[in-house]
């Protein structure tokens, strides 16, 4: 299959006058990448590799085929990966074809690997869906995982229902003053529980393994507890638990690294605190909690990407 075949499935309306994320810039992507993202209509992938470090439920023991987009539709002050999200980084693989894409997934599951991993994908949705029927089309059909910010408009979780299996949102924040000074956007409150929400909708509680224990289908919320910002994560906890269930499957990651763009910060220019760590994670278990993850505190030494490696992890 060429790439032309490919590409020509790409739904174009869309990126002409682009509306896909919440922040409706209304630009044509075709004519460059002057959106909010900083994409364009084309590739946009960072990376294509084998991911250890997510859950032990999403990696396995083999680890994940992960592909990082570049560009992102929310400018986190701490983004461990702010060499790839932010416009005119500068890394990404524009120039490969789809077929070329392809062919590396296809290689990476053949070593027993049996789920792809879409990271930061809510303003490249078309992308990820030609890249699904690309590989079914191979009568390749691994689990596919959609790994969002969550700052995804609600009709575009719903026209993914069918082709993702595991939903991997994270839920950030729930007030907004917080969300508008770290992520620029003030409404991502809002806006990313009920994208969530229809995540629950179509998966409800419940996240399937097989019988290594490996998710095939459901959903699993990530939280990143803050430094400085315990409570915050109370908070976020506590929506989740009475809008939601305590049944959901959660994350909550200690893995927090201040990288060089924080250093004059004055509350995120710090790792986290143990007692701030454990003061969340005894909420979560008070709250109900009963199918979750919780990290070691050297965790942050674990997770810092380099895009500029063809394995950003290793």
């Amino acid at each position: 299959m060429k790439q032309t075949d490919l590409y020509d499935k790409i739904d174009k309306a869309l990126l002409e006058d682009c509306t896909l994320c919440p922040r409706e810039c209304h630009v044509n992507r075709f004519d460059g990448g002057f959106g909010y993202c900083g994409i364009d209509s084309g590739l946009n992938i960072a990376s294509v590799c084998v991911h250890k470090g997510e859950e032990p439920v999403i990696s396995g023991n083999n680890g994940i085929c992960n592909i990082f987009f570049s560009g992102c539709n929310l400018r986190c002050l701490f983004c461990q990966n702010h060499e790839i999200s932010r416009p005119l980084s500068g890394i990404t693989n524009t120039g490969k074809d789809l077929v070329t894409v392809l062919d590396k997934i296809e290689e990476i599951l053949y070593y027993g690997i049996n789920a792809v991993g879409f990271v930061s994908p809510s303003h490249v949705v078309p992308l990820v869906k030609v890249i699904i029927n690309g590989l079914h089309s191979r009568n390749i059909k691994p689990v596919t995982i959609y790994n969002t910010n969550s700052y995804d408009k609600v009709e575009t979780i719903r026209s993914l229902d069918g082709l993702i299996d595991v939903y991997l949102p994270d839920y950030k924040y729930v007030t907004r003053e917080l969300a508008l000074e770290y992520s620029d956007a003030e409404d991502y409150p809002s806006v990313a529980f009920k994208a969530i929400k229809e995540m629950y909708y179509q998966k409800g509680s419940t996240l399937r393994t097989d019988e290594n224990g490996v998710a095939e289908n459901g959903m699993l919320i990530r939280h990143l507890v803050l430094p400085g910002h315990a409570e915050e994560s109370k908070l976020v906890l506590r929506l989740i638990a009475e809008e939601l269930s305590p049944g959901v499957h959660l994350s909550l990651m200690s893995q927090y690294h201040p990288t060089y763009l924080v250093n004059a910060h004055p509350v995120l220019n710090r790792t986290l605190y143990k007692e701030e760590y454990e003061a969340v994670v005894e909420e979560m278990n008070k709250l109900g909690f009963r199918n979750g993850w919780v990290q070691d505190m050297d965790s942050n030494v674990n997770y810092r990407p380099d895009f500029r490696r063809e394995n950003p992890f290793e």
